[in-house]
């Protein structure tokens, strides 16, 4: 029998549902209808109140304004495909919000995509649901839930099989879904064969400072093409950059950009997996705390001139809380770490790893990553 996990922001979506609606956007095949499922007495995609617009019938009764009798929520799934949809989800809730609850899912930035026309600001609290992390699937988590999430990804249908040819095959069938299906309804893109080369390029450029310049040489493209393709690419929830910290005192970068994925396990080295997958974790943070309390979060990595170099920093409200810097195994502390405490106002630096090892030595806590997201009580 397949285990159901409890997600991460079920009560407060439950708490946000009895004034408002609930946009949940997050990356295909993330759980999201799953999730959204979950609040009705008989959970499954046959229940009167789950309302796909990718079926014939219920787009139909949608257009004509026919919401299903008798229901106290509503589940509107890839309903942003429409290009009116704003309108039309307003339309419902400014008439029926007395009597019915509304959560409205899709595979893309449903911010984005709310954008223009009319506008639904103040109407819904938008939550970016996240792939599996280590707190998620183990309460007390080990090395083994790690590696188990560093092969197969937080995804929950290749996780939960956790079988190889599975994932190969389910992999090929995704990114075709992401490239063929979701960005063709939404956006319009001519060269959609090349946009398949660049999805299946960005794996390789995980954790680098990212370069469009060389993307454009690959693909022979304008520069501005590919950054266009980039944001189509973050829209739709493949990919995500962070950019750089520049603290006082320090000669930091200022443009650059690192770039990770939403699905970490199909990057082929295990140093960049893993240094995402910690991205990916201290993102999932991030997002969780900003769309539960509205505190302003912000993910970034430190690098000076002199290509010293901390992999992450966590701020909050433009103040620092804590870095982090990544390595696959037990190796020593970074010297970076040291070198930007004495410079910086960050007053935490982690380091964290794979492996067993947990000591302290100057101010650098060092110890595994499950131990780290369970101190710090990450979702």
């Amino acid at each position: 029998m397949k285990k159901i996990y409890k997600r991460y922001i079920k009560d407060s979506v439950d708490e946000d549902l009895k004034n408002k609606m609930v946009f949940v956007g997050g990356p295909r095949q993330v759980g999201k209808t799953t999730f959204a499922l979950t609040f009705l007495a008989e959970p499954h995609e046959k229940h009167p109140a789950y309302l796909n617009w990718d079926d014939v019938l219920t787009r139909s009764s949608l257009l004509r304004g026919e919401l299903p009798p008798n229901q106290d929520l509503i589940v509107l799934d890839e309903i942003h495909k429409y290009a009116r949809w704003r309108n039309l989800v307003k339309g419902f809730y400014d008439t029926k919000k007395t009597d019915i609850s509304f959560i409205i899912t899709g595979s893309a930035r449903l911010d984005y995509y709310s954008k223009g026309g009319d506008s639904l600001h103040g109407r819904y609290h938008y939550y970016r649901l996240h792939p599996f992390s280590i707190q998620e699937v183990n309460t007390t988590p080990s090395a083994s839930d790690v590696q188990g999430l560093l092969k197969f990804g937080g995804l929950p249908e290749p996780f939960l099989r956790a079988d190889e040819k599975f994932w190969r095959r389910w992999q090929k069938e995704r990114l075709q879904r992401v490239i063929y299906e979701d960005i063709r309804d939404l956006e319009n893109i001519k060269e959609i064969s090349l946009l398949e080369l660049l999805a299946e390029e960005i794996p390789n450029r995980v954790g680098s400072p990212l370069s469009v310049k060389n993307l454009k040489e690959l693909l022979q493209v304008a520069h501005e093409t590919v950054e266009r393709w980039l944001k189509i690419f973050e829209r739709m929830y493949y990919c995500y950059r962070i950019p750089p910290y520049g603290p006082p005192k320090v000669r930091a970068v200022k443009k650059e950009q690192k770039l990770y994925l939403w699905d970490w396990s199909i990057i082929p080295d295990p140093g960049p997996r893993f240094e995402n997958f910690v991205a990916s974790q201290l993102l999932k943070y991030c997002h969780f705390v900003e769309d539960t309390e509205g505190f302003r979060m912000d993910l970034r990595f430190l690098r000076d001139t002199d290509k010293r170099e901390i992999d992450f920093v966590v701020l909050k409200e433009g103040r620092p809380l804590f870095a982090v810097e990544c390595k696959s195994g037990e190796k020593n502390i970074n010297p970076s770490l040291f070198y930007f405490m004495k410079r910086t106002s960050i007053p935490r630096f982690y380091q964290v790893h794979e492996g067993n090892r947990d000591y302290e030595k100057n101010g650098v806590r060092v110890l595994p990553f499950h131990t780290f997201c369970k101190e710090l009580c990450l979702p």
